[in-house]
């Protein structure tokens, strides 16, 4: 599994609904590593820090291959990678397979495994729908929570590699299906 993309987003303003929203999902591929910090990632706006960022939440993984499933039902958006505001777009994420607690080297850090991803409306902000929001709710297509054990660069191409998997831990697709 490598990273196919880095993701970062500048907090943005939009009127939603009639309200004044601040928000950082907005993401964009960037052409230079990136850098994994404790908290989050550098040079990424995290608006809401209650829900997102943090040292459970510090790093946003999601694969390509879930692009595809949405893809359909959204065919007139301008698609890029970060589009669920993942700051690292791998290219084949599986979440019946990583697990709560594995830990993994990518490129200069060391990553941690937390928990699913609960997506709340801003993702109905970044589609254009709030219908996105129960659509990925009904999908295992979560991504992962990633905390940083030891901070550092990640690059395109860099390679997800399992250092330690804990024994009898739920996956994240068992762990995001409790929570629905």
């Amino acid at each position: 599994m490598k990273v196919l993309s880095v993701n970062i987003g500048k907090r943005k303003t939009i009127i939603w609904r009639g309200k004044i929203i601040e928000t950082g999902i907005f993401k964009y591929p960037v052409n230079q590593p990136i850098f994994l910090g404790k908290e989050d990632v550098k040079n990424d706006n995290v608006v809401d820090r209650k829900f997102h960022g943090g040292i459970d939440q510090a790093v946003y993984g999601y694969s390509i291959k879930h692009y595809k499933y949405f893809k359909k039902d959204y065919p007139n958006l301008d698609w890029n990678h970060g589009m669920f505001g993942e700051n690292l777009t791998f290219t084949n994420l599986n979440e019946e397979e990583i697990t709560v607690g594995s830990t993994y080297q990518l490129g200069k850090t060391i990553l941690e495994v937390t928990k699913p991803r609960k997506p709340c409306y801003k993702l109905g902000i970044r589609f254009n729908n709030p219908k996105i929001v129960k659509q990925f709710w009904n999908s295992s297509m979560s991504g992962i929570y990633l905390k940083v054990l030891q901070t550092g660069f990640v690059n395109i191409g860099d390679e997800l590699i399992l250092l330690k998997k804990p024994e009898n831990t739920l996956t994240i697709a068992e762990v995001y299906e409790s929570k629905k």
